[in-house]
């Protein structure tokens, strides 16, 4: 936290920033305060909702909109009544199996390494398992991508990816970088790297998620309605994105506030 002097010495936008991580750091307080005392039922309810609208939204930022029927049918393990939906549901289901994975690597609080990012990839892309090395990358630039900011040549990929996790783990990153614009760095750079063919935005937002939970911070969950601010964002620069990310985890949090304070009323991670 900057002293007061600091303060004084601030540019006028730099001034805000710090004002406004002041003001969501005390709402995180607040809703860390009510967790103590929800009770599990609540608690599970509200787990339950969130998952959903994870993959509804986050799925929306990729192009693919599912329907409240198809998640739930989906993540309740129903039975699949049309044939045609088999893949649409596979996709939901390997979506939330990213995001278990990614809540239980954040509980262990272990090293980030190539080995998790694998994990939630090849969790997210089963076909995207290459025996027990490291994710298969991908081989070439991609003409047709959701994606327009400019990305890494193929034979780039794998330093950079280096780079990215000894920089998340190195000492003086965690002493120095604040937990929300780490996260933010790190989705921003992966997303730059662009690694794989398939799912590399779910990869690195999941990754930013991951580094946040484990610093006990809630989800950051960019909404669908952001989709084209996020993708300006993505080419425009880190602090772009870090404004993005640390917008959704305001409303992450004021969405959990409520949620539990109206006893499971609306809330804002529910698909619209």
């Amino acid at each position: 936290m900057a002293s007061r002097a600091t303060l004084i010495r601030c540019a006028p936008s730099a001034v805000v920033h710090v004002q406004k991580a002041g003001k969501l750091e005390n709402r995180l307080a607040i809703l860390r305060q009510i967790l103590e005392v929800a009770d599990d039922e609540l608690r599970a309810r509200y787990r339950e909702r969130l998952t959903m609208g994870w993959v509804y939204h986050d799925s929306a930022l990729e192009g693919t909109v599912y329907s409240m029927p198809e998640l739930q049918a989906a993540i309740y393990e129903q039975v699949v009544s049309d044939a045609a939906l088999i893949p649409v549901y596979d996709e939901i289901r390997q979506h939330k199996s990213a995001i278990d994975i990614v809540r239980d690597l954040a509980e262990k609080r272990g090293t980030i390494s190539l080995e998790v990012i694998k994990k939630i990839y090849v969790t997210l892309d089963p076909e995207g398992a290459d025996g027990k090395g490291p994710p298969k990358y991908r081989k070439d630039m991609p003409i047709h991508r959701l994606y327009f900011h400019e990305i890494a040549q193929p034979d780039k990929i794998q330093p950079r990816m280096k780079t990215l996790i000894d920089w998340i783990n190195a000492p003086d990153t965690k002493r120095s970088t604040h937990v929300v614009r780490l996260a933010s760095k790190a989705h921003h750079e992966m997303l730059q790297i662009y690694p794989f063919k398939k799912h590399s935005g779910k990869v690195a937002r999941l990754l930013m998620n991951l580094i946040l939970l484990r610093n006990e911070y809630p989800e950051a969950i960019i909404h669908s309605t952001e989709r084209q601010r996020y993708y300006d964002a993505l080419k425009t620069s880190p602090d772009a994105v870090a404004r993005v990310v640390t917008e959704a985890l305001s409303a992450s949090i004021e969405s959990a506030i409520h949620f539990f304070e109206t006893g499971g009323g609306t809330s804002g991670v529910r698909p619209a």
